[in-house]
């Protein structure tokens, strides 16, 4: 049988695709209006198919008034007009498409089905609703600022948003951990190596901690850097070590680190610093995580900038593992438009805080981490302060 199909946009754009193809004494054997696919419902495009053959006999309904020309679209067609075999596998066809339409409507409706809708002010109480706005403010992502909605929901004031503000609150604050400050021991010698990539504010944090613990706590201090890579970054430590009046070493080996480290045994803290390191490159995180073996470093604090993006901070956070971290620095809270992206890696990295840092002044900008004015932070609800 000699049958072909045209689709167009209406019944009318077909018939001229048929007469033009076919010439106008083309029969019209079956009509019909598609679904456009499992989205069609949601985007309104309309399909209509139209079988068609020049070989069929079958009064023609090409004529001019093409109004009347074409079977209605419930689908009535000329099938009495065709042979038994062909009319059975022309029902076969149509009742295989019919078949897959469904199955993709019915993996459409289960696909939607897991998609939970974005929070609206129809669906939420006004206090949930805005607070969902002040979370995405905060650049907590979409997905996490649902979850906490959602866990504050059950409770009997959803009208209170200072209320429910404090109850979220506590809800990230029981996800932070923190060490506080450096505990050095009188007698004994603390070696700590700060560790991170490129760019993160390593070498001021180092100044800022080494002046506190010099000028403030009264401690014997040494400096010793890896970092003979970055153009300046040996003088730019050595400025800082000559201000605060602190001996400093430089290596570029293990064996120069052991000897470092040797020579500074009558400190009560050293601090390493190391080169910006690419946590996508291997051999740099085996050659960092040698020399730290070789500094006999007691700490391994991860430096990382709040101002990188939430997936960026938690996978520079799994692959400095490997060196052995203990803990994490937050720098530049101060240059961040928000600190929600914060969220997913005090989650998911499982490394206690620190330190936080919020300038350039050294030695002012730094602070031990504290969680119940992190979780603020990390929501929008307070803002970092420089000078704490």
């Amino acid at each position: 049988m000699d049958v072909k199909t045209y689709r167009a946009s209406s019944i009318q754009a077909a018939l001229e695709l048929i007469r033009r193809d076919l010439g106008p004494d083309a029969a019209v054997l079956h009509t019909r209006q598609l679904r456009g696919g499992p989205l069609r419902w949601i985007t309104g495009v309309r399909r209509f198919e139209v079988d068609a053959s020049a070989r069929v006999h079958v009064p023609s309904r090409m004529n001019d008034d093409d109004s009347a020309a074409y079977p209605p679209e419930t689908g009535d067609d000329v099938r009495g007009a065709l042979p038994a075999a062909d009319e059975q596998d022309y029902r076969s066809r149509y009742r295989d498409e019919a078949t897959g339409q469904v199955a993709d409507l019915q993996s459409l409706v289960e696909l939607l089905s897991q998609k939970r809708p974005v929070p609206s002010g129809r669906e939420l109480p006004e206090a949930l609703f805005h607070l969902f706005t002040d979370l995405i403010d905060a650049e907590v992502s979409e997905d996490l600022a649902r979850e906490l909605i959602d866990r504050v929901r059950g409770v009997d004031e959803l009208d209170d948003l200072m209320l429910l503000k404090a109850r979220i609150t506590r809800m990230v604050e029981e996800e932070i951990q923190v060490t506080g400050p450096l505990q050095l021991t009188p007698g004994t010698r603390r070696v700590v190596a700060l560790v991170g990539p490129t760019g993160v504010g390593k070498t001021t944090t180092i100044a800022k901690l080494a002046a506190n613990y010099r000028l403030r706590e009264k401690r014997r201090v040494g400096l010793i850097t890896v970092d003979t890579y970055r153009i300046a970054a040996v003088d730019q430590l050595r400025t800082y070590a000559d201000i605060i009046d602190l001996p400093m070493e430089v290596v570029s080996t293990p064996r120069e680190m052991r000897e470092a480290v040797a020579r500074l045994s009558n400190m009560d803290l050293i601090l390493m610093d190391t080169a910006g390191r690419s946590p996508r490159d291997e051999v740099q995180i085996q050659e960092l995580k040698s020399m730290l073996a070789e500094g006999q470093a007691d700490e391994v604090h991860l430096v990382l900038s709040s101002v990188s993006g939430a997936v960026g901070l938690t996978k520079t956070a799994e692959r400095f593992a490997e060196t052995g971290t203990t803990s994490l620095v937050l720098t530049k809270l101060d240059e961040a438009t928000g600190l929600g992206n914060l969220l997913p890696l005090l989650r998911n990295c499982h490394l206690p805080l620190s330190y936080l840092t919020n300038g350039q002044n050294v030695p002012d900008d730094i602070e031990p981490a504290d969680k119940k004015r992190l979780a603020r932070m990390v929501l929008g609800m307070e803002v970092g302060r420089k000078g704490s």
